[in-house]
């Protein structure tokens, strides 16, 4: 009988604690790190006008589709690399990197001009990197969408 009664208590506390940590939200942070400068010789092709950089997790389920997403810009004047966390922790250190996928679009001088933090349309990359490139490329009134943050170009948010 006491068995019973002992055993039963823990049952309890077990449920009791499983039902806390299901019901515990996860906080995310208040702020993602996004570097403003890329040191290009951590790169393949510094010499490229621009640089694109997926940093991504073999663990993460959006990264595959932004890493293709992003391979697709590659040209002579755009290189594009990724970055994989554990492969290249690293550069994921020297740059801070807390959140994935992040796509940085950084200039010549390894300036950060734009960014996207988590998951973001083909058509939103291309036109913010076709926006950089070529100022004016974008429709009137249109500004890169979804997650994009552009920096140095009039009109874009």
């Amino acid at each position: 009988m006491l068995l019973a009664v002992v055993s039963g208590l823990v049952a309890l506390a077990v449920a009791e604690l499983l039902r806390r940590r299901r019901r515990a939200p996860l906080e995310p942070p208040a702020n993602w790190q996004v570097p403003t400068t890329l040191q290009r010789e951590d790169f393949g092709r510094p010499d490229a006008p621009w640089l694109v950089v997926a940093f991504t997790s073999a663990t993460c389920d959006s990264c595959a589709s932004a890493w293709a997403r992003v391979s697709q810009l590659a040209s002579d004047e755009v290189a594009v690399e990724e970055v994989e966390a554990k492969a290249r922790r690293r550069l994921h250190e020297r740059y801070r990197i807390d959140a994935v996928p992040l796509v940085v679009v950084a200039d010549a001088s390894g300036g950060v001009r734009a960014n996207f933090v988590g998951p973001f349309t083909a058509t939103d990359l291309w036109g913010t990197v076709a926006e950089l490139r070529q100022p004016g490329s974008l429709p009137p009134g249109c500004a890169p969408g979804g997650t994009a943050s552009l920096d140095g170009v009039p009109g874009a948010t």
